[in-house]
C-alpha cells in the first residue's frame, strides 16, 4: 500500500505542480482542485470574470493528457446540446447517437447558473453516475470525469440560482481572489497565460494513473479518532444557531472522500485531523444554509461559520 500511495502522490503532486505554472499565485486553489479530481469529485468555482477559472480547469485537463470542452451555458442551452443527441442516418438507415460534450474527462460548465434548471438538470446524473442516458441507453463518460463549474456570485441578472441538489453534486466550492500585486503585475507584463496553455503546460501524467490514483484514495485508512472528529465536525453544522440547515449525509461522505485524497497527496495511506480540517469549510460551505438567508446568496457568511466551527471544535489528541 505504501508503494501505491507514493506513486499517486507523486501523480497528484506533478499535476499540481504543473498548473501552478501558468495558475499563479494560488497554489492552494490548485492544491484543492486536483484534491477533487482524485477524490472523483467535482468543483465549483465562484469568482468575478478574468480570475483564470477557463485557464485552471484546461492546465488540469492538459497536464493529465485528458479530454477537455468548453460549455457556456446560455438560457436557450438545451439539454442534448450537452449530453448528446441521437440523429438519423440515411446510409446506415438507424439512429447514430452523437456524443455532446460532457464526454471529456475535464468538462468546463462555464456560467452554469445562465442555463434553465431543465438543463442544469441534465449534469445531474453525469456528475453522480459517471453516464448518461438518451433514448432509454446509458453510456458511460470517459475516466477520470470531472466537471468544473463556473459562476459570478455578484451577478444575478438572468441567472437561475443552482437548486440545494445540484450545489450538493460538487464536492467542494472554490473561490479564486485577486492575486498577490507582484504576482498580478507579472501576469499582466506578459499578457496573461490563457493563450499559452497547450504550449506551456505539459502532460505529467495520463488518464489511466490518475484512475489508479483513485483507487489508492478509496483505500485511504480513517482512524476511529478523525472519523469521530470529521462527525463532530458535521454534527456541529446542525446544531450552529445561524445555520437552519447543516451538512448531510451525503456532504459528510464527501467530506470524508475529500481528506482521503488530501492524506494521498501528502504521501499518507491514512488520514489525520489535518486532512479534514484543509477540506471542510471547502466541502461544507455551500451544502449548509445560513439562517437569515434561504436564498443561497450568503456562501461567505456560511464559510465564515464553518470557519468558527472548526477553529473550537476540539481536535483529537491536542
Amino acid at each position: 500500500m505504501e508503494k501505491r500511495v507514493a506513486q499517486a502522490s507523486l501523480v497528484g503532486k506533478a499535476i499540481v505542480e504543473e498548473a501552478s505554472r501558468v495558475f499563479l499565485g494560488k497554489p492552494l486553489v490548485v492544491e484543492l482542485a486536483v484534491t477533487a479530481l482524485l477524490a472523483r469529485g467535482h468543483v465549483l468555482l465562484e469568482e468575478v470574470p478574468g480570475a483564470g477559472k477557463t485557464l485552471l480547469a484546461r492546465a488540469i485537463a492538459r497536464a493529465i493528457g485528458g479530454a477537455f470542452r468548453r460549455v457556456q451555458f446560455t438560457a436557450d442551452l438545451l439539454p442534448s446540446d450537452i449530453t448528446g443527441v441521437s440523429v438519423w442516418s440515411a446510409r446506415q438507415e438507424r439512429f447514430l447517437f452523437r456524443e455532446g460534450p460532457i464526454f471529456a474527462n475535464v468538462v468546463l460548465a462555464d456560467e452554469i447558473n445562465r442555463a434553465s434548471p431543465r438543463t442544469q438538470s441534465a449534469m445531474l446524473e453525469a456528475m453522480s453516475e459517471g453516464q448518461v442516458s438518451c433514448d432509454g441507453e446509458s453510456r458511460a463518460l470517459p475516466r477520470p470525469f470531472m466537471v468544473i463549474a463556473t459562476q459570478n456570485p455578484h451577478e444575478h441578472h438572468g441567472t437561475y440560482m443552482l437548486p440545494e441538489s445540484e450545489l450538493d453534486r460538487f464536492i467542494m466550492r472554490l473561490t479564486i481572489g485577486y492575486p498577490d500585486p507582484d504576482v498580478e503585475r507579472h501576469i499582466v507584463a506578459v499578457g496573461g497565460y490563457a493563450d499559452k496553455v497547450d504550449t506551456t503546460v505539459r502532460q505529467v501524467t495520463d488518464p489511466e494513473a490518475v484512475r489508479e490514483a483513485q483507487g489508492v484514495v478509496d483505500d485511504v485508512t480513517v482512524p476511529d479518532a478523525v472519523m469521530g472528529y470529521a462527525m463532530g465536525l458535521v454534527a456541529a453544522t446542525r446544531t450552529s444557531e445561524p445555520l437552519r440547515a447543516g451538512l448531510s449525509t451525503r456532504g459528510a461522505v464527501n467530506l470524508l472522500a475529500a481528506a482521503r485524497a488530501h492524506a494521498v497527496l501528502r504521501g499518507r495511506a491514512y488520514c489525520i485531523p489535518d486532512d479534514v480540517k484543509a477540506v471542510f469549510v471547502a466541502a461544507g460551505a455551500h451544502r449548509v444554509q445560513v439562517r437569515h438567508q434561504a436564498d443561497g446568496s450568503a456562501r461567505d457568511e456560511a464559510a465564515a461559520i464553518l470557519s468558527e466551527i472548526l477553529s473550537r471544535y476540539p481536535v483529537p489528541g491536542d
